[in-house]
């Protein structure tokens, strides 16, 4: 009788693609904060360092350089959202995906420096950036979700 029951989209567990959506979210999102920092430092003349994504000293609003770093990390969660839609493609995804992303993200930190993040402003950027990743996300997967499904194999209208 189970069998009769439709399903619009099959939910299967398939570890191995769930692991390569984290890994290929975590790749989008380190390759273009990167690629941020890159272009900034290169424009700044300042020197190009993996401080700026892991160092959590980094971020602070005393001078332009933490503040620029700021905007940059907010900038990618906006990266990541589309990551999420491109790689994920499922709203009730977004949130699980985000929170795994960032808390690699804190993992990364917490060995990079040998101690545990505990910065107010590295907290306050990297909660508002999994908000802004995991609404958008969300938004995004959502629209593509509700998007009208086409009845017709026919793609031409028939005149009566």
């Amino acid at each position: 009788m189970n069998n009769l029951a439709g399903q619009f989209r099959k939910t299967t567990w398939d570890p191995i693609l769930i692991i390569s959506q984290i890994i290929a979210v975590q790749t989008v999102m380190y390759f273009c904060l990167g690629f941020w920092i890159w272009i900034v430092a290169s424009i700044l003349g300042s020197t190009k360092s993996l401080d700026y994504i892991f160092q959590y000293k980094e971020i602070h609003v005393r001078d332009f350089g933490g503040q620029l770093i700021i905007v940059i990390f907010l900038l990618n969660a906006l990266v990541g959202a589309f990551a999420l839609w491109w790689l994920v493609q499922r709203t009730k995804l977004c949130m699980d995906f985000a929170c795994t992303a960032h808390f690699i993200h804190l993992i990364c930190c917490w060995v990079y420096n040998g101690t545990y993040p505990t910065s107010f402003s590295w907290w306050c950027l990297n909660l508002v950036s999994l908000s802004i990743m995991c609404v958008c996300g969300e938004f995004l997967c959502m629209r593509t979700e509700l998007q009208a499904i086409p009845l017709s194999m026919n793609s031409q209208k028939t005149a009566l």
